[in-house]
């Protein structure tokens, strides 16, 4: 039976680990976004540094986030899948929760993919250390992206990911350790679809010491 999806409704899919020094500013980004029909759902892959405690207290004073604690460390793809599961929006948004989004980011992405009829978006990135101090500014994107070309350019980062699922159906990650991300995202455009760009900075990348 074909998953039926709220429309307009974004879901943010954050999964989580032992992220208590910057999760709160990935919350707030969300929190701060120009549109605001969204739903964050987090999944806790078995933190260990307070994570769980602090996202918790969100969950009980914001209703739009679902939470859910893993057990046991099961990596970031099943985290996502797990989100993904849970996910009741028509459109997926990928937010790692060391990043950070530009207030505008999701409704100019929305604006973006409906003008050009994609159900794949995404953006520029800059790179922050663990203060949020920018270390490297803008990594340029294409405007378009095909199977072909992001065959041979890892373009795309995590999370500037938008999905329409409505048009590009129900699906999951690879469960992969490394690069399950980039082997997602060339399932999604081996069908022929294009994803389309935005060439401005609209996520704030965190790289951190570990």
């Amino acid at each position: 039976m074909e998953r039926q999806y709220e429309v307009g409704l974004v879901s943010v899919i954050m999964p989580s680990y032992n992220a208590a020094k910057y999760v709160e500013r990935a919350l707030n980004s969300v929190f701060e976004q120009t549109y605001q029909k969204v739903e964050i759902v987090i999944v806790d892959d078995h933190s260990s540094d307070g994570t769980p405690e602090l996202i918790q207290k969100y969950a009980d004073i914001h209703p739009e986030i679902r939470y859910v604690p893993l057990e046991k460390n099961m990596g970031a793809g099943y985290a996502r899948n797990k989100a993904l599961e849970l996910a009741r929006g028509q459109y997926v948004a990928f937010l790692d929760c060391d990043d950070e989004w530009m207030p505008d980011k999701l409704e100019r992405q929305l604006k973006c993919m409906k003008e050009n009829n994609t159900s794949f978006g995404y953006a520029a990135i800059e790179m922050i250390d663990e203060d949020g101090k920018v270390i490297k500014g803008k990594r340029k994107v294409r405007c378009t992206c095909d199977y072909q070309y992001l065959l041979r350019n890892t373009v795309i980062a995590t999370s500037s990911v938008v999905v329409d699922r409505k048009a590009a159906g129900d699906f999951r990650m690879h469960l992969r350790r490394g690069g399950q991300d980039y082997a997602t995202w060339l399932k999604l455009l081996r069908n022929g679809t294009v994803a389309f760009g935005i060439n401005e900075v609209l996520v704030r990348y965190r790289v951190t010491g570990n």
